[in-house]
């Protein structure tokens, strides 16, 4: 196995000039294999300082950040992770357009030190794109734990590019690292395509390929010729697609060149060419390991940390009851240690909504700002406390490679339901542990090769517990199970997988028919997460969370406050209340209108008694306004079918409102029941109000539904996004609603028999 050396390959492709000035910015792009710490990477260079998006036309994130070194500004790109840059996922195609059309400075290949054969395949194929690389070698301490000794020097000058040995989530060789991309990006040189032996029967067709894909111009602009004939080789069907467009006859001779190729190696040694080209590139990477590259200090019986660890933790039958112990304790140390600083946000919203009921005149601006803002908004946000300590639980799981054990153990459970082991993280990002969110959840569905198998997770994914409906979870769950919070939390995490596996069988029995796809997953090795790793991710996901209260949720919150205040009472039911006030001030003892109306000292027996009747007549009369609005009437309207869950008219206003975000069901009950809440003396909160007003059937009832039913609206733009119709959008708002609802009438009504029993 050869190469020719970067002074003497062939200028295949164009070369661009690359001479960054000092003080210059200059673009990285962060490329690797999945798990071999890229995100960690990521976020140890940049910190905060990045952001999110979608690249354009697919749901693959987009990852953009920058640092500072020295005088020069270094914009990142983490690229999605792959095992190669062949056309089979989304992931490869955008990761190699990406490099192919942007052509960024440097190209920072990380590779997992203690898997380095297996990750230096993508290596291979970046020298071929020509990528000026340095490779961070990453995870050196798990290399050294499992006794394998790498020496970068030698490996930098077999391979032709820097090295540079680096511990990700610690930060150990960032400097380093830093310091050879800019070293690289000053060295200049540009693009340089390298070759790789394939052996003689592989070569001399790439050798007749290249001068005829150069003379044309066949795809140069885009691609370096010989890596071009390659992806003929390959099959790559992306490539010929674009070949078609450019030149059809010269695309069909590079295919029939690739036929007859293809049929000489089945005759003569039973492969195809792409088979054969995976093993050549292998034998080159075994050529330059063996090379005094990488030694091994250990027995060859030895288990590594990882694989003693799971022999425990992916039993067949102690790892799920280990799963089900981890989960129990992230809730219970949530709700343990969150109830302190709920109670704080809690107290400074009572606090503020007292303060604007005082300060404020009576009238439309006061009933918005307290009923809607305070009470609706702040109902969400006095939920960020338990939100923050969900994340940071769901971190520390992450970070620490437990999740991927998690999809692992669960895949066997999967395919019972007809679903796919890659549908398991789509569950658990939606929140299968709680605290996801639906819209990433579908965008991970793409990693499902299956259609069949995509579209049934892509449609019950929403029915996890994500962190959307967390806060009404908890505010249910603190109202009618406050001395078993966290073991309810975990039976509704149960019920939530339970459900939507069974609804994902009926859908994969039914209209979504279809063999299944085998599963194969890298489990990576534990690490011990960082306390930088951990804020990052806990604050990004918190702050999204509170980003949304401020924006959507506000907005929403004053729509349906509106809703429910407009267009008011009609004034003959204005004119019969006020005749009542006077009715019980005059039966009323002499002396006791006067000293309430005053609030002059300490209430007599007769004033407080009068200051009660009162107090009951502007409640009734709130309520009767509420009944009389917009909302009030929808909710009215669905009473007649609603009660078989057990569902009231204000209830229903909530409900209604959910179907824009799962959060705002919070708000609307919030600002529902503080429309009724007419003493400004009396600051309670909404557990304590629903408690009141609610049975904890009704509460259980409650649960069920709101877990189940509709989609939020971005999540249903999402479906719609990802399946290409509105008819599945549509469907699933149809489906999920129609079969909540049967269940949480199913919960109450035998609920009630059983109670009634």
């Amino acid at each position: 196995m050869s190469r020719q050396s970067a002074e003497t390959a062939p200028a295949s492709g164009r070369i661009l000039p690359l001479t960054p000035a000092e003080g210059a910015r200059i673009t990285v792009a962060l490329a690797g294999n999945p798990n071999a710490g890229k995100t960690t990477l990521f976020n140890t260079l940049t910190g905060a300082r990045q952001h999110v998006g979608n690249y354009p036309g697919v749901t693959v994130e987009k990852k953009e950040g920058s640092y500072q070194h020295g005088s020069t500004q270094v914009h990142v790109v983490d690229l999605p992770g792959t095992y190669s840059l062949s056309a089979y996922s989304v992931e490869e195609v955008v990761a190699r357009d990406y490099l192919l059309n942007e052509r960024p400075e440097v190209v920072v290949n990380i590779a997992d030190a203690a898997n380095l054969e297996r990750n230096l395949y993508l290596t291979c194929q970046f020298l071929e794109m020509g990528a000026p690389m340095v490779i961070a070698l990453n995870m050196m301490d798990v290399a050294r734990d499992r006794g394998i000794e790498i020496d970068p020097a030698r490996l930098s000058a077999l391979i032709g590019v820097p090295v540079v040995p680096i511990i990700a989530r610690s930060g150990q060789g960032k400097a380093e690292l830093s310091q050879a991309v800019i070293e690289r990006a000053r060295a200049g040189g540009g693009w340089r395509p390298w070759d790789l032996s394939y052996g003689e029967d592989i070569d001399a067709v790439l050798l007749a390929m290249v001068p005829e894909i150069e003379e044309a111009g066949f795809l140069t602009s885009l691609y370096p010729a010989r890596w071009t004939a390659l992806k003929y080789l390959e099959g790559d069907a992306e490539v010929m697609a674009r070949g078609r467009q450019a030149d059809s006859a010269l695309a069909g001779r590079l295919e029939d060149a690739a036929r007859k190729l293809a049929a000489h190696l089945e005759q003569t040694i039973a492969t195809h060419p792409e088979a054969l080209i995976a093993d050549h590139r292998y034998g080159y990477i075994k050529s330059i390991l063996r090379q005094g590259v990488i030694s091994h200090h250990y027995d060859a019986d030895r288990l590594y940390l990882s694989d003693r660890i799971d022999k425990v933790v992916t039993n067949r039958f102690l790892g799920p009851l280990i799963m089900l112990a981890i989960l129990f304790i992230l809730y219970h140390l949530t709700f343990t240690y969150s109830k302190v600083p709920v109670g704080w946000f809690e107290s400074l919203f009572g606090w503020l909504g007292n303060a604007a009921d005082t300060l404020l005149p009576a009238g439309p601006v006061k009933s918005l700002l307290v009923a809607g803002v305070i009470h609706g908004v702040g109902g969400v946000l006095g939920f960020v406390p338990i939100i923050m300590f969900m994340f940071l639980g769901i971190a520390v799981l992450e970070d620490s490679g437990y999740l991927a054990r998690v999809a692992f153990m669960m895949d066997r459970v999967f395919r019972i339901f007809g679903l796919h082991g890659n549908s398991v993280m789509a569950y658990i990002v939606s929140g299968g542990i709680a605290g996801g969110c639906a819209v990433p959840g579908v965008m991970a569905t793409r990693t499902l090769k299956s259609p069949k198998e995509r579209m049934a997770t892509l449609l019950t994914v929403p029915m996890m517990n994500c962190g959307a409906k967390l806060p009404v979870m908890a505010l249910l769950t603190a109202a009618f199970f406050a001395a078993h919070e966290a073991q309810v939390m975990l039976g509704l995490t149960l019920l939530a997988w339970t459900v939507s596996l069974l609804v994902a069988k009926l859908l994969r029995s039914t209209i979504l028919r279809g063999a299944s796809t085998p599963f194969v997953m890298e489990l990576p090795p534990y690490r011990l997460p960082t306390f930088k790793g951990l804020a990052i991710h806990t604050w990004e996901r918190t702050w999204q969370y509170v980003r949304k209260a401020g924006t959507v949720i506000l907005g929403i919150s004053i729509l349906l406050w509106a809703m429910m205040t407009f267009p008011g009472l009609p004034a003959a039911e204005q004119a019969r209340f006020a005749a009542q006030r006077e009715t019980a001030r005059a039966g009323a003892p002499a002396g006791a209108p006067a000293q309430v109306e005053t609030g002059a000292g300490e209430l007599s027996p007769a004033a407080r008694e009068l200051k009660q009747q009162l107090l009951a007549i502007d409640a009734a009369q709130a309520q009767q306004a509420l009944r009389l609005s917009i909302a009030g009437r929808i909710g009215t309207a669905l009473e007649k079918v609603s009660r078989l869950a057990g569902f009231d008219w204000r209830t229903n206003i909530a409900l209604v409102g959910g179907f824009a975000a799962k959060e705002v069901v919070v708000s609307t009950l919030g600002t529902a029941y503080s429309l009724g809440n007419v003493d400004p003396e009396e600051s309670t909160p909404l557990a304590t109000t629903l408690a009141r007003s609610w049975t904890p059937l009704m509460g259980l009832a409650a649960m069920v539904f709101i877990m189940f039913y509709s989609p939020c609206f971005v999540t249903v733009v999402c479906i719609v996004r990802e399946t290409g119709s509105w008819k599945w959008g549509l469907f699933s708002i149809a489906f999920n609603t129609l079969f909540a609802f049967t269940l949480a009438t199913a919960v109450y009504q035998l609920g009630s028999l059983v109670w009634a029993g």
